[in-house]
């Protein structure tokens, strides 16, 4: 059980803040006591996230740092903010990542590269300049996904990156333990966002999914925030290098094959080559 305001007095950054993900992780550590700052590359959405965090908590401490969560020199700006607001770190929740549906015979090298790069070089940035200021102890949080264990149909690129992130999770779980940091990671299954708004508005899709969930529905940002504030706060304390399924069951099953429902995003010439199949005049 969750004792009230038990992150009193600690500093949580979390990056991709104006996301969905992200700021219900952000309002959850918020509530429970902890001052956060937001970083994000839109100004504009942050300060709307904030506006919002401050509704929910009245009087919390929200601030925000504009930046890129793949350039490195914006992600230790971030994290010097976050320990200037009381000389102190002690939560870091880099929720930046994503990818988009590509048959793997469409898949370039730069793009595969794109994809590892914002998937794990976002996550390795924010640990890596965030775990020398938390030398009192603490945790990092990651956003995987169920692609991580499980393969997706054209979701190569995707899978690829949070299988490296989870390597990542735990090779640096492992090594900077002498820090008295935890490193954990939850793996969503598919959660409303403005990345995920186009699945969510197709039925088809839907039904596909929700067939292989067996709780049967779709997640909310709140369902990720809420594990992710347990692998935060004292209630994990022995936890680390830990990826946890949070999903509604659906790793008890199997992702849907969207071959048919996406093919229309490609031609048919080009679906004809992935098919190995002449192209229908």
């Amino acid at each position: 059980m969750s004792t009230a305001k038990s992150l009193q007095g600690k500093t949580a950054l979390v990056t991709g803040g104006a996301g969905g993900i992200g700021a219900a992780c952000a309002a959850a550590l918020l509530q429970d006591g902890a001052a956060v700052v937001l970083m994000g590359r839109r100004e504009a959405a942050l300060q709307a996230a904030r506006a919002a965090l401050l509704e929910k908590v009245p009087g919390g401490e929200v601030r925000l740092c504009p930046g890129d969560a793949l350039r490195e020199e914006d992600v230790c700006r971030a994290v010097d903010m976050a320990h200037a607001v009381a000389g102190r770190l002690d939560i870091v929740v880099p929720t930046v990542g994503g990818g988009g549906f590509k048959p793997l015979l469409l898949q370039d090298l730069d793009g595969l590269r794109r994809e590892l790069d914002l998937n794990i070089g976002s996550v390795f940035l924010a640990v890596r300049h965030a775990a020398p200021l938390m030398a009192r102890g603490g945790s990092i949080v990651c956003i995987s996904s169920t692609t991580a264990g499980m393969p997706f149909p054209w979701l190569s690129a995707y899978c690829a990156g949070k299988a490296g992130l989870e390597g990542l999770v735990r090779a640096a779980a492992d090594e900077l333990s002498y820090l008295g940091l935890r490193i954990n990671a939850v793996r969503p299954g598919l959660t409303r966002s403005e990345a995920t708004g186009d699945l969510f508005a197709s039925p088809e899709v839907m039904q596909a999914f929700e067939e292989q969930i067996p709780l049967r529905r779709p997640g909310e940002p709140e369902d990720i925030a809420a594990s992710v504030r347990y692998l935060a706060g004292p209630e994990s304390s022995w936890v680390t290098g830990q990826c946890f399924n949070v999903d509604g069951g659906q790793c008890l099953r199997r992702h849907p094959d969207m071959t048919g429902s996406l093919s229309y995003l490609f031609g048919d010439a080009q679906m004809a080559a992935v098919l190995g199949r002449e192209p229908q005049d």
